[in-house]
């Protein structure tokens, strides 16, 4: 069983920047690729950002891309979120997510163990 608690969420002016970390238990953190996700009131759950197991791959969705960045510490068994320029459209809760396997994905019936989730709010 994996657990995850992400922290860092809050609120923010528009171009302001957070970074958002995901903190896993278990023993094979490095061998499962992560994602985040993010929903939005009255809105379904959107791929944001994964990431490979090793850290060597990532993919984002069109619309943060350039602006967010993903990472992971496998010695600290911890993935991190940067998020710069933030728009009011980012607002949403933020989930993190982890696979059983090394590879990534952006859908999200192909994770396996999910986050409570942390609000961002972006102001305008």
């Amino acid at each position: 069983q994996v657990q995850l608690v992400e922290s860092g969420g809050g609120l923010v002016q528009a171009g302001g920047s957070l970074r958002l970390s995901c903190a896993a238990s278990g023993r094979t953190f490095s061998r499962s690729a992560m994602g985040w996700f993010r929903q939005a009131p009255g809105k379904e759950r959107e791929f944001v950002a994964t990431i490979s197991g090793s850290g060597g791959s990532t993919y984002y969705a069109t619309s943060v891309k350039g602006r967010f960045t993903t990472s992971r510490d496998n010695t600290k068994n911890t993935v991190f979120l940067q998020m710069n320029s933030l728009k009011p459209e980012d607002t949403a809760v933020y989930y993190c997510a982890a696979r059983r396997t090394y590879g990534t994905s952006w859908t999200a019936n192909e994770y396996d163990y999910w986050g409570q989730g942390t609000q961002v709010t972006v102001s305008s």
